[in-house]
């Protein structure tokens, strides 16, 4: 039979699917093999499958990260010789959980205490989002440390759950959304997601906005942007990501009605500064805390990565904070690398998110905290998870690298020896 004939007779069939791939749409998301960023459509929040499989990830991890606390505080105890290993909670709270607790309890400024105070604890350089939830928690929950975690615990859920649908607007791949939260979830620092701390409530509010602004839902990403920066400064920074976003896509839309709404994210930063201002007198306040509890105070970059590389090898410094010194420069170096990539492929939002938590990072007089603030840098998941669908064997190696140095980090965490 001519092949007209066959033709004629037998409709064409498209390929299968390959397996562990998800089908692609028609249009021009065919020819890029990625979804459409800034594409309108309707949000969905139920759970399909994939966002249960990446929920049923995160539970298990927490419960991992539990019986890392648990059994820290049995076998660490600052005593080897007591018979009592503490309260349940106390490994969780170390550090900043005393600052959170404390404004969440007295508020900022309680009597007449102040920066006016020799022993001031500096605790104005936090920003108030994170204390306000986790006193409308502790309504409902009374214990503050299970109220904090239940903050972070439920904020995660939320956060994992919107990094995996993020993820899939990239790759086209079942995995892919499972894997980006793997990495997450297992980086050296993801204790911080666990715990009384900013990081998982942000990451609760910043992810969700930058999906309402791939839909073009201005006035949900700027509200939701302008409570992530109420947690953290770092909610400016994603603000100047999303305006880029924002002009970029007018190439397409030229519809300016959502202008207004890019300067939302700034009444947080403006209300907390007039706070302070009508307090202490100083519009900067928040800022001043962080140079003197901190040391955030401007330095060229080359200066802050000078000084950083001597208290890291030059035997300055006792092991542990050499240590976390060099954890610090490891992860500058790592969030360089990522600048370029992102740069390189013009994803010029990312590329602004990222410039700004790095150069605000890295213009201190020492590094301080950049592998927590490493936990934010949704792009560096994302391209992990996409480098490992293209060599099998990378999810391995970062698997059995990542998931000891987290556990020492957590251990170092829960025993209130971190140093960073």
């Amino acid at each position: 039979m001519p092949p007209s004939s066959i033709d004629a007779r037998e409709p064409s069939r498209p390929p299968a699917t390959p397996p562990g791939r998800l089908p692609r749409p028609p249009g021009p998301a065919v020819r890029t093999g990625r979804a459409r960023w800034g594409k309108r459509g309707p949000a969905t929040w139920r759970p399909s499958a994939a966002d249960r499989d990446v929920l049923w990830l995160y539970l298990s991890t927490r419960v991992g990260i539990w019986l890392t606390a648990y059994c820290a505080r049995w076998l660490f105890p600052s005593d080897p010789e007591t018979h009592d290993p503490g309260p349940l909670l106390a490994p969780f709270q170390h550090w900043d959980w005393d600052h959170f607790l404390h404004i969440a309890q007295q508020g900022y400024f309680p009597g007449q205490a102040g920066p006016w105070q020799a022993d001031w604890d500096n605790r104005e350089a936090f920003f108030p989002g994170f204390p306000l939830v986790l006193r409308a928690v502790h309504v409902v929950v009374p214990d503050w440390g299970l109220a904090g975690l239940t903050v972070s615990f439920v904020s995660g859920a939320v956060a994992v759950l919107a990094l995996a649908r993020i993820t899939r607007h990239h790759l086209y791949d079942r995995e892919a959304g499972r894997r980006s939260v793997l990495f997450l979830l297992i980086s050296p620092c993801a204790v911080f997601l666990a715990v009384g701390y900013t990081e998982a409530l942000f990451l609760a509010l910043a992810l969700p906005a930058w999906l309402a602004a791939q839909r073009h839902n201005w006035p949900l990403a700027m509200a939701l942007t302008a409570a992530a920066t109420a947690v953290r400064v770092s909610g400016l920074f994603l603000a100047a990501a999303l305006a880029t976003h924002f002009l970029l896509s007018l190439r397409g839309t030229r519809d300016l009605r959502p202008l207004p709404w890019l300067a939302l994210p700034a009444l947080p930063l403006f209300l907390f500064s007039w706070f302070l201002q009508s307090r202490t007198g100083d519009w900067m306040a928040w800022k001043h805390a962080q140079e003197r509890g901190w040391y955030r105070v401007f330095h060229m970059p080359w200066e802050a990565w000078i000084t950083t590389w001597n208290n890291a090898f030059d035997r300055t410094q006792s092991t542990g904070y050499a240590f976390m010194f060099q954890a610090e420069l490891v992860v500058m170096t790592v969030g360089l690398a990522l600048l370029v990539v992102l740069a390189r492929k013009r994803r010029w939002p990312e590329t602004v998110y990222v410039a700004l938590s790095l150069c605000a990072l890295g213009t201190s007089y020492w590094y301080v905290s950049i592998p927590r603030a490493a936990l934010l840098w949704w792009p560096l998941w994302i391209g992990l998870a996409a480098w490992s669908l293209r060599s099998p064997r990378f999810k391995t190696a970062y698997v059995c690298l990542a998931a000891p140095v987290s556990t020492v980090f957590a251990l170092t965490f829960f025993t209130g020896h971190w140093t960073g």
